[in-house]
């Protein structure tokens, strides 16, 4: 079913999770696995420049800007690793370069969350990259003043470490920590894609640097967090092909693509949102739009195992696998009843509320606002005789034009 399987892929659990699983797995075998490590040395040191060279590639066609940043962070970070940290930290130049960079890479990171998805070559993150390039010299300068300096009393009070735990300071540790946890809330409350790469960038730049003793640490941590941004790159690719980017629900590619795999019972029904050009005409169309969600999420909760597609403008398509058109048709009902219940508060966009509690809480409370009401019209048909989809759907748009016909808000065969 791929329209359940991509689900779990989009979802904020997944997102979050099997970064997390993976990386306590890297843990877990990276002692084990360093003699093996150690017999491919010259593809583990080269492969993170190949990964990410291919996620920033990728992410101009596939319009993922953020993605594209977050990928040369992580590869100039790398090569910074590569070139200037592979000394002992003992040596206060190199423990300052380290220091710099596990510091300031996360929060770079973290600002990404807050930036307009722009192209990598567009002039913002022409912009960007500047402000990064400042940001080394910057790190050079100050490298290069203390190359002098005895910085033992850094060390041993603001950047104390624990060397048993890790060569990090104990407050980049934290901090680490922090952002990383301040990044996957972000997953948590909006789920966008560009929001997992920050997430999983934190994740493993920070465990490279917590584990820094480990010898391949950061060719692996690095290496997993690319092949990672190149899986996320495709799922979001596929997210734009198949999924209704307003009412986050999969579209009408889907839905030709779950046509393809059914097999001899099913039912197909189309709904259309009654006058909703006259709607959109009345209240605006930032209005239409929040009805077209508004439909979409009352529609996500249809029993009887139904499939949600949107077709189109305001016709959406159900699916009911392994059932006739008479099994479907008290769900349908109360999918209508549903929808024609729902009191929809007309506001102005500053006022809409970020969750579902709080518009619960507001539409009882306020008074002033108006109310409205919109209803569906719902045509069904089922794959009896004919077992085409094609039939079948255009059987349930013409019962759609008898719903319609008959006086609309209601349920026709």
């Amino acid at each position: 079913m791929p329209s359940l399987s991509f689900a779990v892929f989009r979802s904020a659990g997944f997102r979050f999770g099997s970064p997390l699983l993976i990386s306590i797995l890297m843990i877990l075998a990276l002692e084990g696995l360093t003699a093996v490590l150690a017999s491919y040395q010259d593809l583990l040191l080269t492969l993170p420049y190949i990964l990410f060279s291919l996620v920033v590639l990728l992410s101009q066609p596939f319009n993922q800007g953020r993605t594209g940043l977050v990928a040369l962070l992580m590869m100039v970070a790398y090569y910074i690793i590569q070139t200037y940290l592979q000394e002992p930290l003992s040596n206060d130049s190199t423990k300052l370069i380290y220091t710099l960079l596990a510091s300031l890479l996360p929060l770079n990171l973290l600002q990404i969350h807050i930036m307009p998805d722009k192209r990598l070559w567009s002039r913002f993150g022409i912009y960007f990259m500047l402000f990064i390039a400042l940001q080394i010299a910057w790190s050079a300068l100050v490298v290069d003043h203390f190359s002098q300096t005895t910085l033992s009393w850094l060390w041993d009070t603001y950047l104390y470490t624990i060397p048993t735990l890790s060569p990090l300071p104990i407050i980049l540790i934290l901090l680490a920590f922090a952002l990383t946890c301040s990044s996957a809330a972000t997953i948590l409350k909006r789920n966008f894609g560009s929001d997992q790469t920050v997430y999983i960038s934190l994740l493993f730049s920070s465990l490279a640097f917590v584990l820094f003793q480990y010898a391949f640490i950061s060719s692996t941590a690095f290496s997993l967090a690319a092949t990672l941004l190149l899986l996320n790159i495709i799922t979001c690719s596929h997210e734009l092909a198949f999924v209704d980017q307003l009412t986050n629900i999969p579209g009408r590619r889907a839905l030709e693509t779950e046509l393809k795999n059914l097999g001899r019972t099913y039912t197909l029904a189309m709904l259309d949102i009654d006058h909703f050009k006259q709607f959109n005409d009345n209240h605006g169309h930032k209005v239409g739009d929040n009805v077209l969600k508004l439909v979409a999420k009352i529609m996500q909760q249809t029993k009887g195992g139904a499939q949600i597609f949107r077709y189109g403008g305001e016709e959406f398509t159900i699916l009911f696998k392994g059932k006739e058109a008479s099994q479907c048709q008290d769900y349908l009902e109360q999918l209508r009843i549903a929808i024609a219940k729902y009191d929809l508060i007309i506001r102005g966009q500053d006022d809409r509320p970020q969750s579902d509690e709080k518009g619960t809480e507001l539409r009882q409370e306020d008074k002033k606002s108006q109310s409205v009401h919109v209803t569906v019209s719902i045509g069904l048909a089922d794959s009896f005789p004919d077992h085409n989809p094609q039939n079948v759907l255009k059987a349930a748009d013409e019962a759609l034009y008898k719903a319609k016909k008959s006086g609309r808000n209601r349920v026709a065969r």
